[in-house]
Formats: structure tokens, sequence, C-alpha cells
């Protein structure tokens, strides 16, 4: 069972804003009800371009409700070009915190937002000019690539608790590991896999990588004077320090690229990304 917060519990129980506003100034959809969450919102803006009201009719989860209802409250008396500016994080901190696997439900308010602002300006919402990439959830390259920089995500899975791509028939997930190296600004130069490595938790991953440098990686780098130590696992993303002679060699990306993240991902998980520590 999820752990929610006081606010989240207070916002799904006695939401604020439930309804649809008449003639609205804009109007924001967003989901479905096919993908099990949807979202309408609806403003009411001045002639100064204030937020006089908001109301909200959602389809969803208790984090779905409590985040539309949050949302209505803190762009209410803001500017259009104020309320442009929230983000989903925002939401979620205004909550006291969402579960990591409930992020996706301010994610949602964030887009119905922009698409009610959008619709405001005559213009069409950002996010929907992206090409398709999770057909189950109607998720974009766009949402995805958002979300990784602006979140920092490091792995598909978290990719999946903010956007939910990936999180039906999984067909997207290669496409997911490619979009999440180019928001994280890595190399694309390494082919993606075809099959869905299966889960690990953080320790076993930990454990796994650890047994494979003792036993493979670490042998060979001292047999030319180097050596390698592990300095942090965070999601798919591997930090590493290089030691010895391989520290000063003018070739230590080729030996991280080439060597030790092909060695982990063959043995390992074909998904992971290592890095060298600054």
């Amino acid at each position: 069972m999820w752990e929610y917060t006081d606010k989240v519990q207070q916002h799904f129980l006695e939401p604020k804003n439930v309804g649809e506003i008449e003639n609205p100034s804009g109007t924001g959809d967003v989901g479905s009800l096919a993908c099990g969450d949807a979202l309408k919102l609806t403003l009411k803006i001045d002639e100064n371009d204030i937020i006089v009201d908001a109301k909200f009719k959602t389809f969803g989860c208790a984090s779905a409700i409590a985040s539309s209802s949050v949302l209505t409250e803190i762009i209410k008396g803001m500017s259009v070009d104020e309320a442009a500016k929230v983000t989903n994080e925002d939401i979620a901190e205004a909550l006291g915190g969402l579960p990591k696997e409930k992020m996706h439900c301010s994610v949602m308010g964030r887009e119905a937002l922009e698409a009610a602002i959008a619709d405001y300006r005559g213009l069409v919402p950002p996010m929907a000019e992206g090409e398709l990439v999770c057909e189950c959830f109607g998720v974009t390259d766009l949402e995805i690539l958002r979300a990784v920089k602006e979140s920092n995500l490091r792995s598909v899975e978290e990719i999946t608790n903010f956007t939910k791509a990936g999180g039906g028939c999984g067909k997207c997930e290669d496409r997911l590991r490619e979009l999440l190296k180019q928001g994280s600004n890595q190399i694309l130069d390494i082919p993606m896999v075809k099959a869905q490595p299966k889960r690990m938790t953080v320790l076993q991953k930990i454990k796994k990588i650890e047994e494979v440098l003792d036993l493979e990686i670490r042998p060979a780098l001292r047999k030319d004077g180097g050596d390698i130590e592990l300095v942090d696992v965070d999601g798919d993303f591997v930090t590493v320090s290089l030691l010895g002679a391989c520290k000063s060699c003018q070739k230590s990306q080729t030996t991280i690229k080439d060597y030790v993240e092909k060695k982990l991902r063959e043995l390992v998980l074909e998904s992971l990304i290592v890095e060298e520590e600054n």
C-alpha cells in the first residue's frame, strides 16, 4: 500500500475546485480512460491575464485527484505567465511529496495546465508536437526527454514512474533507453538491446557489479598497472574511478566504454551505462 502524506490524503478526501467552468478561457484535456488516468482542467482568466478560477475533473487514483486539486489551488490568482512556469515538482512538493511510482500524476497535472494555457493562447500544446513513443499510454519523446532532464531520471523504471511510458506492453523500452542516454547527455553509439533485461534490486545489482569487477575487469587492468574502483550505482548509471596507470591514460574513456561498460552489460545488465568519476 502506498504511503501518502497528510496533504495528499486531505486533497483526496476533500478535493478543492471539483467541476467544470462554463465557457472557460482555456481547457486542458490530457490522458485517457483507456490509460487509467484522465484529467480535464478548465480556467477562467480575466482581462489582465490573471487566473481567477480553476476547476478540474479527473479519473484516476488518490494521487491523481490530490495532484489535480492542489494544482488548482496553486494557480488561482497567478498570472498566465507565472502559471506557465509551474512544474510537476512544484505540484508534488505542495503535497508534501508523492510515492515515486505516482509521480506521473503530478506530470499529468502540469501537462493539463500547459494544454489549458495553450488553448487560451490559441497555440498547440508543446508536448503534443513530439513523436509518439509509448502507444499504450500515448507518451511522446518530448515528454520523456523533459522528465529525464528536469527530474534527473537515471533508469527506465524511473521514466515509467514519471510518465507511465513502458508500463504497458514494454515494446518501447529500447527507445526509452535511447532517450535516457540522450536526455542525460550520454554517447549514443552503443546498439540498443532487443530484449527486456530482468529487473534487479539495487543490492543485487551492486553485488553483481562488484563480482564482475573483481573476477573479470580488475585482473585485466592490473596486468597493465591499472585498477578500478566502484564509486556509485544510481539506477542504470554506474560510476567508477580508474586507478594507477589507467587513471592517467589518454585512452581512459575507451577503457570505460569499450571494455568496462561492455563487460558489465554482458555479465550484469544490458541497460547499464558506465561513467567515470569527475
